[in-house]
């Protein structure tokens, strides 16, 4: 990491610990502690493989849904199988089994599969209820996460200190929050937001909110990329945001014309189409990770928003299995997704996938 980025970093996990000092949030730096066994696994296929038969058929992958029951990519993406929404949140909604397969002690690498249990640094933490979509603050010490009743919350890395943040309203489903932290300068007075995806009877959204109990979430406007390009972006099927660096952009998808957006969150407010593509995730340097179809198939690809011509790179060439959900170490050096079997990681300038996990399920990285 460039010491740029650490410095934005340093500064990102400063003003966290500034805002929720004291706070309703009560939330405090801890080390996960539970000693619960893994979750269930899926089906495991032979390590490493990316060309494993074991995808569901060869058919194009469902885009009906996404981890938290909201639809998550277009066709380029399978669904993600999801907890009900009515699934008590004070047990288990699968029965833990350990793992045959966990890889993540060490890597800042979690796992959430919609039940209370989180794969993280080698094992399993008992959140104590329903955990879907979960999210990271750049320093690592709060989790943000959909509950079982629909509901964003948030709490320590081992589940203690949860803050009901804002409760959804009845008949909209809220998927994938991410983390809007940024420096305060003389432009920026400095925010710890959450962000997030709104899906109202259809209608998909992104809301943000202060990451603090009782607040109201907003819709987050969208201005034209430029006076030289006025065409407003979309403002309805948005989905999937990711907030990265200092000055909180982010990067989102749109499900009606398959295209990843930017939005600068700094000055202007405004943004547009980088690539075509799903389910994006961006880290501090630039570096983006997204989805698109390949021969019916869903791969990895990379790219970089600060280049004028981004080269993009697919990560997992002749795969003929689906691979989702993909997300950027902070180091940048690795990307983690989602397999029909598992959690795979790659390095970010290309290699062979690895397969680290055999459960299921949405990863993040915690440090």
């Amino acid at each position: 990491m460039s010491a740029r980025a650490r410095l934005r970093r340093s500064a990102a996990v400063a003003l966290v610990s500034a805002i929720t000092a004291g706070s309703a949030l009560l939330l405090t730096a801890c080390d996960p502690s539970a000693q619960a066994t893994a979750p269930k696994p899926g089906s495991a296929a032979p390590a490493g493989t990316t060309g494993s038969p074991s995808a569901p058929g060869s058919a194009t992958p469902s885009a009906s849904a996404s981890s938290s029951g909201t639809p998550s990519a277009p066709a380029s993406a399978p669904a993600t199988p999801s907890s009900p929404a009515s699934a008590p949140a004070d047990r288990p909604t699968a029965t833990p089994t350990e793992a045959a397969l966990n890889l993540t002690k060490g890597t800042g690498l979690t796992i959430s599969n919609g039940t209370r249990y989180v794969v993280m640094d080698g094992r399993t933490v008992d959140f104590g209820t329903v955990v879907r979509d979960l999210a990271w603050s750049p320093d690592g010490k709060h989790a943000a996460f959909i509950d079982g009743a629909g509901n964003l919350q948030t709490s320590n890395p081992d589940g203690s200190h949860k803050v009901l943040i804002a409760k959804a309203p009845t008949g909209v489903t809220w998927s994938h929050p991410t983390w809007q932290v940024t420096t305060p300068d003389q432009f920026d007075k400095g925010r710890t937001n959450l962000i997030f995806t709104a899906d109202d009877h259809g209608t998909l959204r992104l809301l943000r909110l202060p990451a603090q109990a009782g607040a109201t979430p907003d819709v987050i406007s969208l201005n034209p990329y430029s006076d030289e390009n006025p065409k407003l972006p979309p403002t309805t099927g948005n989905r999937w945001p990711s907030s990265t660096g200092a000055h909180g952009r982010i990067v989102y998808a749109n499900k009606d014309d398959g295209q990843v957006y930017l939005r600068d969150d700094y000055l202007r407010q405004n943004g547009g189409p980088v690539t075509k593509g799903s389910q994006p995730a961006a880290d501090d340097e630039g570096d983006l990770v997204f989805v698109r179809s390949v021969d019916g198939h869903s791969h990895i690809f990379a790219s970089h928003l600060n280049q004028a011509n981004p080269d993009v790179q697919d990560l997992t060439p002749g795969a003929v299995v689906d691979f989702t959900e993909p997300v950027i170490s902070h180091d940048g050096r690795t990307v983690a997704f989602r397999g029909p079997d598992g959690i795979y990681t790659a390095p970010t300038r290309g290699g062979k996938p690895q397969k680290v996990s055999d459960t299921v399920g949405l990863p993040a990285f915690r440090s």
